[in-house]
């Protein structure tokens, strides 16, 4: 397929940072650089090859179905996925895909295993996997992995990871993923992450910590996030990273470029994709138009050389101004951008629902139900599906 990137979006640009932009593509005409790419996207709601699988997953915490796509993909039938969000559990039902799946708009305070009593006879799986990100804000202090007598777990009303934790214990699990923010390896919480691991091996688990970037795993965007993986079994290694930078290749010939963002947006750069959300105009349209594809409000400082400097470099979000280079991988979506936080398309405009559904590599069939503001919340929340995969599969590996 090829895409125009149009030259009319970069006549901003001062001219050296033009002149090196354009030396970077292939093929310039008159009026736009051509693009060819791969558009790699996929789909899942025609698929039933997991409906025969005998390893089944129950999802908590399921948001829009990333990690829950993921565990399919891997080969793990989701016989029930649950989240306190309403568009969120709208979403999972509207989608084929998981037909078969129990979906539960439930608080996970508010649940026991006997929820799951009915399901679990009727679907009888040989082995079964939970699955889920608990939110992690109060951990540090009062929760499950205090002495049994004394643990607050569901009473503390905001330890997520405690009634997570709470229906491993009950459920008795093959294993489980429990995934959450990178954040949570800072050194301050060393302590609260140690009580975690204690309550893991208490529980009857070994497990694995796992720190990734999820554009090491054939995702393309830079997305960092930490699983916990846990088996009854041992388990003795993480994934293996299929994607790298120019250098690790040159280390190990068995990894693949990260991927090019444009080979799973680039279709979407069609006006029958484009929104009454497109447009930038506003107090920084012209700074951000000034901007080269790849980077941010940085390259408009005097640190770069800019003659007419228009920020100072660190004083500043490092997402203000940010645009995607079609070419590299996607900086992190997030849930709730401000106005001029990016990232944004590299011709200048907000990316479109379709672009962050491809950036998490949400499958193209997927449906989404809600507002615009509710859909890029769920989107961005999300796990990135194949991302998903590949963790579950490890955990499947030593089940």
């Amino acid at each position: 397929m090829n895409h125009n990137f149009p030259l009319e979006t970069l006549k901003e640009l001062h001219k050296p940072q033009m002149d090196y932009l354009i030396s970077e593509f292939n093929k310039v005409q008159k009026e736009a650089i051509q693009i060819k790419f791969k558009h790699k996207s996929f789909n899942v709601n025609k698929d039933k090859s997991v409906l025969e699988s005998k390893i089944h997953s129950i999802g908590l915490f399921s948001g829009a179905g990333g990690l829950d796509i993921g565990a399919q993909l891997a080969g793990s039938k989701v016989i029930s996925s649950l989240d306190f969000d309403s568009d969120s559990v709208r979403t999972l039902s509207a989608n084929k895909y998981f037909k078969h799946t129990n979906h539960f708009h439930k608080d996970i305070r508010d649940i026991d295993a006997n929820l799951y009593k009915d399901i679990l006879k009727k679907n009888n799986p040989e082995k079964l996997i939970l699955i889920g990100g608990p939110p992690c804000q109060p951990f540090s202090k009062a929760g499950y992995w205090k002495k049994h007598e004394n643990r607050l777990g569901s009473e503390d009303p905001r330890n997520m990871i405690g009634n997570y934790l709470r229906l491993i214990e009950d459920i008795k699990p093959s294993g489980f993923i429990l995934e959450n923010v990178e954040s949570l390896l800072h050194p301050k919480n060393v302590e609260a992450v140690e009580k975690l691991e204690e309550a893991i091996e208490k529980l009857g688990y070994y497990h694995i910590k796992l720190r990734a970037n999820s554009a090491d795993f054939g995702v393309p965007q830079k997305r960092k996030r930490v699983f916990f993986i846990a088996s009854k079994n041992k388990i003795n290694s993480e994934p293996l990273k299929t994607h790298g930078s120019e250098k690790e290749r040159n280390l190990n010939n068995n990894l693949k470029p990260y991927e090019r963002v444009i080979d799973w947006i680039g279709k979407y750069d069609d006006i029958k994709y484009s929104d009454d959300y497109d447009s930038t105009e506003g107090k920084y349209f012209e700074d951000l138009m000034a901007v080269p594809p790849g980077q941010n409000y940085i390259a408009l400082t005097e640190k770069r050389g800019y003659p007419n400097p228009q920020f100072i470099a660190g004083k500043r979000y490092w997402s203000f101004l940010l645009k995607l280079h079609p070419f590299l991988p996607s900086w992190t979506i997030i849930a709730s951008p401000g106005h001029w936080e990016g990232p944004f398309h590299w011709t200048g405009r907000r990316l479109r629902l379709k672009e962050l559904a491809g950036i998490q590599t949400f499958p193209e069939d997927y449906n989404f139900v809600g507002s615009r503001r509710s859909i890029q919340k769920q989107i961005g929340n999300a796990v990135p599906p194949l991302m998903g995969k590949v963790v579950v599969e490890h955990l499947i590996k030593h089940l």
